[in-house]
């Protein structure tokens, strides 16, 4: 069920004359354009009086109603007035909803108003609870329970401390507790609600607490075990490693924290001083989706448009859980218990064979918005904020779809939408498992996504690992003329795989046992002819080193990053090529005041092999690119400048890169358009 908000009659009969004027004057004539358009209006709160019997509803669920007996004879268009509509289950898009027989529906705001589709509750009743300690209280329904709150349109931080590794020594359970400062923590209730972050070298891995007793803390299981094998562990991250205990009420330390109890329902925040959270808009997500477009291989979702709606307030609560977030990568996780070494923490904390048995099942993140089994679908003009995941997720695999049906997105527009303060990436697409890149049913496939103009800022706040656009298995993706921007890791990311699953395998892989888990492919991955151009891409790689600004992974045939401006990245890596990159071309790139401005994470066993880097700008930063035989690299005509002397070529770039101008956002402080 969907409840919506009171909207001012004034305001909305205003709204409507316009409209009606507009209506009236588009009306169809004798003679005129054989293409009729139906036109919805959807008014919670509308006059009665003003309404038309078949074009004004007051609710989304009588409006898909009607445009679905609408779609086959004409293009439909519904218009949403202004407000927040307050979702109680995610909304769902078949194909009975897709337009049809050549026409198309739209999904769009009233003119200049801002229909919000919100998965959350403002939280009212606050009262002191703690006044010493500035500690507010205020019930929510018994059993809520939520990762994520946002005070005035930002996201809050969960009550957490920091830990230092010598404060504890990691087991196979768990922890044994050294730093007797922390003794009180079996003191605390609900042991099992506590949660501990490792952030890593390229991992943001968190693992629940099972329970606590005198220095023992046991952990939750498999997150644990999960969270210990593999590369980059909890336990031996590669760099990095700092840690937090999170989500107690004994850790509400600093202003602006938060603590949810589901089982009393209450909910706990410290404020700051002077500040009474009555005052503020607190809104607390109970949706772990919103959107869910999906309809089937043989008849998918078809000609939909989503244009100037606002998605926002939704959680995910799997991290939480016995699963945990046993993070591999940019996004996947480990979500189900393995045969390992009774020494994993060791044995395994760089590989081993038991852990390869885990890559092709490794889980993607769900976002917000879901697309798969879906063509001609159009989001313009959109903002996607406060979401706790993903934001847009398109065609990932199943396992990250409300729909239960993964990856078959093709003719995919995503142009001049925002992406701010969201826990996971702006945007995913494409899978990671088998069925991504070796297709059992050609319907899988996922292509010609366009990814232009979108402004992508502080997104990745909890999980931290994920890039700003990643775009994994896809054949032509083109993503173009876009702001991304204030990262803890990298900027935009291709490619899946590590060179695994492409022809022939990889002899890194053969060395280390995956292909006791999965056959040697002799065909080519659906990744191929991906076009990354003209994108602005700064304040990256915040909080981890490894990865890069701009970075491909695996064979990617006839694949073009080319144009793109990118600075900012404290001195990390601009253009990075890692495991089994291969016949991808990086030209006219200007990277300014990076560590190591181009880099092959080549060997001679894993096919890094056959790039080339030309034509490229950069001030600073080491080479470190592998070139001749067995790698075949090729380098050529890169200048480096002296400190800001940057070419008319180079400069042009750099003014171009970015939201083309026309379309950029004015009086934003959000979009950053500096250019240094």
């Amino acid at each position: 069920m969907l409840r919506y908000p009171r909207i001012a009659t004034a305001a909305l009969a205003a709204a409507l004359t316009a409209l009606s004027g507009s209506l009236l004057a588009a009306a169809p004539v004798a003679n005129a354009s054989p293409d009729p358009v139906a036109r919805i209006i959807v008014a919670p709160h509308g006059d009665h009086e003003t309404r038309s019997a078949d074009h004004h509803v007051t609710t989304i669920q009588q409006a898909q109603k009607l445009a679905r007996t609408l779609s086959g004879k004409a293009d439909v268009v519904v218009s949403l007035a202004g407000g927040t509509y307050h979702l109680n289950k995610p909304w769902k898009l078949t194909s009975a909803d897709s337009g049809r027989n050549g026409h198309t529906v739209t999904w769009q705001a009233l003119p200049g108003q801002k229909p919000i589709l919100s998965g959350g509750r403002r939280v009212t009743g606050w009262k002191v609870k703690d006044a010493a300690n500035n500690i507010y209280a205020a019930p929510v329904p018994e059993g809520t329970d939520s990762r994520q709150l946002y005070v005035d349109g930002a996201p809050a931080p969960r009550a957490a401390i920091p830990l230092s590794r010598s404060d504890v020594k990691i087991t196979p359970s768990g922890m044994t507790i050294v730093n007797s400062a922390l003794n009180y923590l079996a003191t605390l209730p609900d042991q099992n609600r506590i949660e501990l972050e490792s952030q890593d070298s390229f991992t943001d891995r968190y693992a629940p607490v099972q329970s606590i007793s005198g220095s023992t803390i046991t952990m939750q299981q498999p997150a644990w075990n999960n969270n210990n094998w593999g590369y980059d562990t909890l336990a031996s991250p590669f760099a990095g490693g700092a840690l937090q205990l999170q989500n107690s009420y004994a850790f509400l330390k600093s202003a602006g924290q938060w603590y949810l109890d589901p089982r009393a329902g209450q909910l706990y925040y410290k404020a700051a001083a002077g500040q009474n959270p009555s005052h503020s808009d607190i809104e607390l997500p109970r949706l772990t989706s919103l959107v869910q477009i999906s309809g089937s291989y043989t008849h998918p979702v078809r000609n939909i448009t989503f244009q100037g709606l606002g998605f926002t307030h939704t959680t995910w609560l799997e991290p939480g859980t016995s699963v945990g977030y046993a993070n591999q990568q940019n996004g996947t996780f480990i979500a189900a218990a393995y045969p390992q070494p009774a020494d994993f923490i060791t044995s395994c904390r760089s590989g081993c064979q038991q852990f390869e048995a885990t890559r092709n099942e490794w889980h993607q993140i769900p976002a917000a918005v879901q697309v798969s089994a879906a063509s001609g679908i159009t989001f313009s003009q959109n903002t996607f904020t406060d979401l706790g995941q993903v934001g847009l997720g398109i065609g990932n695999d199943a396992n990250a779809h409300g729909s239960g049906i993964g990856l078959g997105a093709s003719d995919i527009t995503v142009s001049r939408n925002t992406f701010t303060d969201n826990s996971g990436a702006g945007i995913v697409v494409g899978g990671v498992q088998k069925d991504a890149h070796h297709p059992s049913d050609p319907a899988m496939v996922n292509r010609d996504v366009s990814i232009t103009n979108n402004l992508v800022s502080r997104v990745a706040q909890d999980y931290k690992d994920m890039s700003g656009i990643l775009s994994t298995y896809v054949t032509h993706a083109v993503i173009e003329h876009n702001e991304v921007s204030d990262l803890a890791y990298d900027g935009i990311d291709v490619g899946w795989g590590w060179g695994a699953n492409d022809p022939g395998g990889s002899q890194d892989y053969k060395n280390r046992g995956l292909y006791s888990y999965q056959p040697v492919y002799t065909t080519p991955t659906t990744l191929s002819h991906n076009i990354v151009r003209y994108n602005l891409i700064h304040g990256t790689k915040q909080v981890f080193h490894d990865g890069g600004s701009l970075y491909n992974l695996s064979a990617s045939p006839g694949s073009v990053l080319s144009d793109n401006y990118i600075y900012d990245n404290h001195r990390t890596v601009g253009l990075y090529l890692d495991e089994g990159s291969r016949y991808v071309t990086l030209a006219h790139n200007v990277i300014q005041d990076a560590g190591v401005w181009a880099f092959t994470n080549a060997s001679g066993t894993n096919n890094t092999n056959d790039n080339t880097f030309t034509e490229n700008w950069y001030n600073s930063g080491a080479t470190q690119v592998s070139t001749g035989a067995p790698h075949n690299n090729v380098l050529n005509g890169n200048v480096q400048v002296s400190g800001t002397d940057w070419p008319a070529e180079a400069q042009r770039v750099m003014k171009k890169a970015g939201i083309e101008p026309a379309l950029r956002p004015t009086g934003d402080n959000r979009a950053r358009q500096d250019r240094p």
